[in-house]
């Protein structure tokens, strides 16, 4: 089963492997799931609509979404009235020290994709 990416995030090595796929035009997913001002009802209303539009139109039953916790829910109605089934990827965060040229550590978090929850 194909899983959209439905997410302002690239797809990971295991998420691909796991069925993920990109949208077409990942710029305008990016677009709607971005919100730079107080959005009003309506507006998040609209934006799920077109993002549950993008859905129906690549052809997969499920979409893997993340971003604004407000506005989950409101994706979340669209898509399963376009039925297409939500889900949220599951990650386990490490941290990895990194040795740098100056003998100083980074710390790095590093996301190991687990499953999906949904």
């Amino acid at each position: 089963m194909a899983i959209l990416n439905l997410t302002q995030h690239n797809t990971s090595p295991a998420q691909v492997e796991a069925g993920v796929v990109e949208p077409e035009d990942k710029q305008t997913v990016k677009n709607l799931l971005t919100f730079d001002e107080l959005p009003t009802q309506e507006l998040l209303t609209q934006r799920a609509s077109a993002l549950a539009q993008i859905a129906v139109a690549s052809d997969c039953q499920a979409v893997m979404i993340g971003g604004a916790p407000f506005f989950m829910a409101p994706l979340e109605r669209a898509l399963c009235e376009a039925g297409i089934r939500p889900m949220y990827a599951f990650s386990l965060r490490r941290s990895v020290d990194q040795a740098q040229p100056d003998g100083s550590v980074r710390k790095v978090a590093v996301f190991d994709h687990l499953g999906f929850v949904g």
